[in-house]
């Protein structure tokens, strides 16, 4: 059994990539992620590491643009997500260069999933212990949003998430989501936090959301990326808290 468990490149006899599960396991571990995909936008959010007394919290990102029109989250290992981020906005540059159009968001998580399942197919190599979650707009205005899997898989989703207790939170998605609960910005943050509180405590300050829109109006429509600062985002926990208790006294009933 022990040859399965410690060689990447050889499956178990019953089927299983035993290092690509502990990948898996290390994304479970992970601090939860969310991604809502609205009718004119993207958000997503992520639940951050506390920071210690003495350390700068602006090296703490869990979100990150990879370019002006596609943004990426993780839960799993943070080195590890940091150069699929760094891989990420290189192959966004060369597409610009060579083609000198945005590159899709489609074609970018494929990208990234690739380059996952070829790290389970190398002896030398180890499985990245993420699984990445990436939004944004292609040059129509279309918005979209992908998972990645340390398999390689991935997929389009209207909202998902990943990481610790993924499950509860994803629970809650099926249940809340629907075009009414996603019109507009706010109504879609509202909703990445109230999933998040399902497992995060309620009005903590490690919670990072993320925005991207598509601007029409303008003389060169363009998508447009921006982290909700906190005195903003402070505002919108408190009532989406007070909402949630009003719920709760009207159960209550």
């Amino acid at each position: 059994m022990e040859r399965y468990d410690r060689a990447i490149t050889i499956f178990s006899p019953d089927g299983h990539l035993f290092q690509v599960e502990y990948a898996q396991e290390a994304v479970k571990k992970g601090s939860v992620a969310v991604g809502i995909k609205g009718k004119d936008c993207v958000v997503i959010a992520a639940e951050k590491k506390l920071v210690a007394k003495l350390q700068d919290d602006r090296t703490i990102r869990k979100i990150n643009k990879v370019d002006h029109h596609i943004a990426m989250t993780f839960a799993g290992l943070n080195a590890d997500a940091r150069i699929l981020v760094n891989m990420a906005r290189l192959e966004c540059q060369s597409w610009n260069l060579s083609m000198s159009v945005p590159v899709t968001v489609e074609y970018l998580a494929r990208y990234i999933a690739n380059v996952k399942q070829k790290y389970t197919q190398s002896n030398g190599r180890r499985p990245f212990g993420v699984s990445a979650i990436i939004g944004g707009f292609d040059s129509d205005g279309t918005a979209h949003l992908y998972q990645t899997e340390p398999s390689g898989t991935y997929y389009e989703w209207n909202a998902n998430c990943t990481g610790r207790n993924s499950h509860t939170v994803r629970s809650f998605l099926e249940k809340r989501y629907c075009p009414e609960a996603v019109v507009d910005v706010k109504s879609c943050i509202k909703l990445a936090l109230r999933s998040l509180y399902e497992v995060v405590q309620a009005g903590v300050q490690n919670i990072e959301v993320g925005v991207m829109t598509f601007e029409k109006e303008q003389p060169e429509p363009k998508a447009r990326f921006r982290i909700i600062e906190w005195p903003e985002l402070h505002s919108i926990i408190k009532e989406v808290t007070h909402e949630k208790e009003q719920e709760g006294v009207y159960r209550k009933r």
